[in-house]
């Protein structure tokens, strides 16, 4: 819009001084004639001027007026609209109950608003969810502002909940800052609020959470609040907590893996959600040091092998024995003299027995060194639990073999029996191991480097083996095989326990790279560890895990048939439906996981638990409409607090004057800045040169001639 203002404006030909100054020399000059004493007739005395004084001081003023120049200036603006903005919360805390719908109606209504107003523009900015960080309203806002000149900024309104994370101790606006907020005021909200929670904790050993109850908004504080526990969606656990204060949570971490903890606070009545009164605590379940003992029958070259292994692992207490002289061997040496200790049979096998977490034997035979009665007791502790793992010899297939004691009940494969027993048990020739079909879906197994190709033809890239036992698998899995398709490692579940029997002694020559080696270090690991149930390497297996907002459900299965449908339960209870085709005895499901608490998968047999924290739990914390936090600023701009679930609704938008109130009842207000540009200027001389000079001399000769009379 353009306009046109004209005024009087002075361009003096002389400097300002100059003018002063004669000016007072002027006055001066004139002063003896315009204050002159005179007597009358009746011999009063007063002051009258000079003939012809005024007509010269008229004279002056004239040449003074034409010396200052005045002109008649007229200007022309183009004027510039004002500017405000219209911030809209779109955070995930203003989603809950009713606050959509009033922000939304909200801006619809400020904007229809603004456009009938003249000379303003209204800019409406978007706060978008900012996941883990908080609504970023101020952000946004400095955003907003940074394309905006200052000189046409009008003012600032905020649709939000109030709950900004960004807001600096002392922001910088100069326009009047007005903020509505949905619902109403005296909101409370009741919430958990994780004082500590460890990330891991010991298998067997208690862990302790400690944990808060709060009211938010509550005029009175303290009472009792039920509190909801659950384990792995186990059977919940209620427990009576006092609001306000910590409350301590223990409980004994039973297996490796993640342990989901899920704790319910009971809601309060009129608390504006329930979003925030559930808190998911994800405890990985790990294993003290591990305490292995390993017996060798005898010395031999892969000793070393099996000791360097376990000695490796810092998580390790490892007990060596190596039997250095059998019963059977008797050289008359007095036993004073032999630097040998005995071996503790009794300590190892009955006193301190079940507090190793594995009992590998290596090439040992019954030689009479452990009597039935312990080789009986090593049975029952793999039966109740314990992980017991064998690699054999020669003397597997012959006379000494454990697989004839009690021992053997465990064992799941047997060596051959009858004369010619120990010749027909015991292969000698090379040959590369193999995995088996159902080896290449075993964990223990698959995906080993070098393997032969899991469609079974070809054969491995590892190094020849010399030597192994034939022995017949009567249970487990057998998932390595060797010459002629023997069993040459089987893998079995016995009651709680596990067993794993390597039937060749020559895994010793992978680690000299003989022949090209093999995984031998990362082939013991893993057998070690599936003895002693490390969740990674179960066979049989479901597990779900919850990672940048996805649901990863992996199920793991030696069944080469087809997958069962994967069934997932979200925390609100809705249930999706995947059936995926199994490859290499898995199948995976991906999906997001945008809701906050404890997804559950199951395929029928086995069921997983994953947690999810919320995705912007700072988000969550609070979820009552406050104007604490943005009050100073609306109080320091001038602007005003409305609660648009109120009697009021949506205010009114009024233009107002710089320095004028920018609230009133009903209404608020945006300042009018007023800024243009200039787009034109004209200036016209009030007294130019050819009329100055001629009213100077009138005046002049005027003077004069008064004087002369």
């Amino acid at each position: 819009m353009n306009q046109v203002l004209a005024g009087i404006d002075f361009a003096p030909v002389l400097p300002h001084w100059l003018l002063v100054a004669l000016a007072v020399v002027v006055l001066a000059a004139l002063a003896p004639a315009l204050i002159r004493v005179v007597v009358t007739a009746e011999g009063q005395r007063r002051i009258a001027p000079a003939r012809g004084a005024l007509l010269r001081l008229a004279a002056f003023a004239a040449l003074f007026l034409a010396l200052a120049n005045p002109r008649l200036v007229e200007e022309t603006r183009e004027t510039r609209p004002d500017i405000a903005l219209l911030v809209v919360d779109r955070s995930d805390s203003t989603g809950v109950a009713d606050r959509t719908r009033q922000i939304e109606a909200a801006r619809e209504a400020l904007e229809a608003r603004a456009r009938r107003l003249p000379e303003l523009e209204l800019r409406t900015v978007e706060v978008p969810e900012a996941g883990n960080q908080g609504t970023r309203l101020w952000s946004a806002v400095e955003r907003a502002l940074a394309e905006v000149p200052r000189a046409r900024l009008a003012g600032v309104i905020a649709l939000t909940d109030g709950q900004v994370h960004d807001l600096p101790p002392a922001p910088n606006l100069d326009a009047p800052f007005h903020l509505l907020l949905p619902g109403r005021a005296g909101e409370v909200d009741r919430r958990i609020r994780i004082v500590e929670a460890p990330g891991f904790g010991i298998v067997g050993r208690q862990v302790e959470l400690r944990v808060v109850v709060e009211d938010l908004g509550a005029t009175q504080q303290g009472g009792a609040a039920r509190l909801t526990i659950r384990r792995d969606g186990g059977a919940p656990r209620v427990e009576s907590v006092p609001v306000g204060r910590e409350h301590r949570i223990a409980f004994t971490i039973e297996r490796g893996g993640p342990t989901v903890v899920e704790m319910t606070a009971e809601t309060r009545p009129g608390e504006v959600s329930d979003i925030n009164n559930r808190a998911v605590v994800s405890i990985n379940g790990v294993r003290d040091r591990l305490r292995v003992l390993l017996v060798s029958g005898e010395p031999h070259a892969g000793e070393r092998t099996w000791r360097r292994l376990l000695k490796a692992d810092p998580n390790v207490d490892l007990v060596h024995f190596t039997i250095l002289r059998p019963p059977e061997k008797d050289d008359l040496t007095p036993l004073h003299e032999l630097s040998l200790i005995a071996f503790p049979v009794r300590e190892l096998f009955q006193v301190k027995l079940r507090e190793f977490d594995l009992i590998v034997f290596d090439r040992f035979a019954n030689r009479g060194l452990l009597p039935p009665v312990y080789l009986r007791n090593i049975a029952d502790y793999v039966r109740s639990g314990g992980a017991l793992l064998l690699s054999v010899g020669p003397e597997f297939v012959g006379p000494t073999s454990l697989a004839s004691t009690p021992l053997g009940q465990v064992l799941p494969a047997r060596p051959p029996t009858g004369s010619g027993a120990a010749q027909a048990g015991l292969v000698e020739q090379p040959f590369r191991p193999r995995v088996t079909a159902l080896g290449s879906r075993h964990p223990v197994t698959e995906s080993l480097p070098g393997a032969n190709p899991t469609e079974g033809t070809g054969d491995a890239t590892w190094g020849r083996w010399y030597r192994a036992m034939r022995a017949d698998a009567r249970s487990g899995s057998t998932v390595m095989e060797g010459p002629n398709g023997a069993p040459l490692m089987v893998l079995d579940r016995v009651g709680e326990g596990r067993v794993a029997l390597m039937l060749s002694d020559h895994i010793w020559l992978w680690s000299r790279n003989h022949d090209g080696g093999g995984p031998q270090a990362e082939l013991l690991r893993r057998i070690a560890h599936w003895t002693m149930k490390e969740p990674e390497l179960e066979e049989e297996d479901l597990t779900a895990r919850i990672e940048h907002g996805h649901l990863t459900v992996q199920r793991r299965s030696l069944d080469p048939g087809p997958a069962p449908e994967i069934v997932v339960t979200a925390p609100d209870g809705s249930v999706t439906r995947h059936r995926v085709e199994a490859r290499g005895g898995r199948v995976t499901v991906e999906m997001p996981a945008a809701l906050p608490g404890v997804w559950q998968a199951t395929d029928g047999q086995r069921t997983a638990y994953a947690a999810a924290e919320a995705g912007n739990p700072m988000e969550i914390a609070d979820l009552r409409a406050d104007d604490a936090k943005l009050r100073p600023l609306t109080v320091a701009t001038g602007g005003a607090v409305r609660w648009l679930g109120g009697d009021g609704g949506v205010p009114e938008l009024r233009r107002t004057a710089p320095g004028r109130d920018t609230h009133g009842s009903g209404w608020i207000g945006l300042r009018r800045n007023g800024d243009h540009t200039v787009t034109g200027i004209t200036a016209l001389p009030l007294l130019p040169p050819w009329l100055a000079l001629p009213m100077v001399l009138g005046l002049a000769i005027l003077a004069w001639r008064r004087e002369g009379r």
